[in-house]
């Protein structure tokens, strides 16, 4: 079911191609709401167990879609550390609430990836979800339902980094850059 404005999953794409001077974006949201469950105890172990459980989601959500790009007979997207780095602490940002929901500073996630990979294009997708089963499942749907985050996935990229965090209200982020040589 969706529902414009209300917390859920919400998702949104953005494109750089060339230099950062000239870019092109596409950004659309789209709102799926699900019940939420109770927020779980800040611990250590609880701490520990959101790592493996992040660092499993972001496997996951490479794995599909690896598997949707196959399906479409594109090559897969190999996992750069770099990426993955700035994806991971964009998804940090927005679950702690240091930035808003979005693309802000995607620039300069790109100018740092750009120091160790040089680029000829780049792109993010990212989403936020809470209370689903499945919360990689729901993104990437979300994802490959809209235009422009299919664009993205689809797009003529090579090399991807993938980054997942969870606040303490259950809320899941999403980034996935995408980098073109």
């Amino acid at each position: 079911m969706l529902r414009p404005l209300l917390s859920g999953a919400t998702i949104a794409s953005l494109a750089i191609v060339g230099s950062l001077g000239s870019s092109l974006s596409a950004r659309s949201h789209a709102t799926l709401t699900k019940p939420t469950s109770a927020a779980p105890t800040a611990s250590v172990n609880l701490i520990a167990q959101a790592n493996s459980t992040t660092q499993s989601l972001e496997q996951a959500v490479y794995q599909k879609i690896n598997q949707y790009r196959a399906s479409k007979g594109l090559p897969a997207l190999k996992l750069a550390a770099s990426l993955t780095q700035q994806a991971r602490q964009h998804s940090q940002n927005m679950s702690t609430g240091k930035t808003a929901f979005g693309h802000q500073g995607f620039e300069q996630r790109v100018k740092e990836i750009a120091k160790s990979v040089p680029y000829r294009g780049a792109a993010e997708n990212v989403a936020y979800n809470m209370g689903y089963q499945d919360p990689v499942a729901q993104a990437v749907q979300g994802w490959l339902k809209s235009p422009g985050h299919l664009k993205n996935i689809q797009g003529n990229y090579g090399l991807t980094g993938i980054g997942v965090s969870r606040n303490a209200r259950g809320e899941i982020y999403f980034t996935q850059i995408f980098i073109r040589k």
